[in-house]
């Protein structure tokens, strides 16, 4: 089957494209990819919670995909709303997910509890910011926009004593000896994005579109993801909200949850462990715990 991806043009969006089209290609399917522009790659000089968190990464793709000129996108998860036109696109798979954590990168420091008083840490993500305030309330935290190379650039540069990014993007583009100092931070102090690590495939409601994509959904991975996006679904939440949820399955097949968000001005963090045949209410059961 001909088959095009519509993607946008950053490092890190061609490589998950490049990727889930190497994977089409080895299933028999013939795929181009067709690069978009969107809001969220055009406005750089503000935080992204200010320019209205949901689908900044998202419109422009799937209006190239309304008009024909792609079939299937690919996205950050973390990134794609709980809520999309489920009339026109269906979220047809999720890949096994890469490394979920996010990771500290300084030029100076060793690690986030070595930086000194008042040190200024880069990060977009309200979510990074309120569980950084939480484990040191001393650090200045600035924003910082722009493609992973940018940020990167911009912490050589000295602009910043440390900032904060997504593990996976980090390995995935192979930058993980770009920088003196790198730490993975544990996730009893920096709680994920709901979806973070994970790709989304969408594609258009062919039925034939569909099942073209439908072999590189990973289970384990959907089911965890699900429990995330469920949960922040059940909050009203967008994808830059300051909330962190992460669920994995652990070895004897239970599931563990973390979540954290921003309540009132005050972090509130939890933990659950579930069965596995607990999944599919999980999320949206946590959430309620936290209204």
């Amino acid at each position: 089957m001909k088959l095009t991806i519509a993607t946008r043009g950053s490092k890190l969006a061609l490589w998950q494209a490049e990727w889930v089209k190497k994977r089409l290609e080895n299933l028999g399917h013939e795929v181009d990819l067709k690069i978009v522009t969107t809001t969220g790659d055009k406005i750089l000089d503000k935080p992204l919670a200010s320019i209205g968190g949901k689908g900044l990464f998202i419109k422009e793709v799937e209006e190239a995909l309304l008009r024909g000129e792609a079939q299937i996108a690919v996205h950050s998860l973390k990134d794609f709303p709980t809520q999309y036109d489920k009339e026109h696109f269906t979220l047809a798979a999720i890949p096994k997910r890469e490394a979920v954590e996010d990771v500290f990168l300084s030029q100076n420091y060793e690690t986030l509890a070595e930086l000194p008083h008042n040190a200024v840490v880069g990060t977009s993500s309200i979510r990074r910011a309120m569980q950084l305030k939480a484990f040191r309330d001393d650090l200045v935290i600035t924003d910082l926009r722009g493609n992973v190379d940018t940020r990167i650039n911009k912490l050589k540069n000295g602009e910043y004593d440390a900032i904060i990014l997504a593990y996976a993007g980090i390995k995935r583009l192979g930058l993980t000896k770009e920088i003196k100092y790198f730490e993975i931070l544990d996730t009893d102090i920096m709680i994920p994005a709901m979806g973070q690590g994970a790709l989304g495939i969408e594609t258009i409601n062919d039925e034939k579109v569909i099942e073209a994509v439908r072999p590189l959904n990973d289970f384990r991975t959907q089911v965890e993801v699900t429990i995330e996006r469920d949960f922040v679904d059940e909050l009203n939440l967008g994808c830059h909200a300051p909330v962190g949820v992460n669920a994995k399955i652990m070895i004897d097949d239970s599931i563990k949850i973390k979540a954290a968000l921003l309540k009132n001005d005050k972090l509130v963090k939890k933990e659950l462990v579930i069965s596995f045949d607990e999944w599919q209410e999980a999320g949206r059961e946590f959430a309620r715990e936290f209204k």
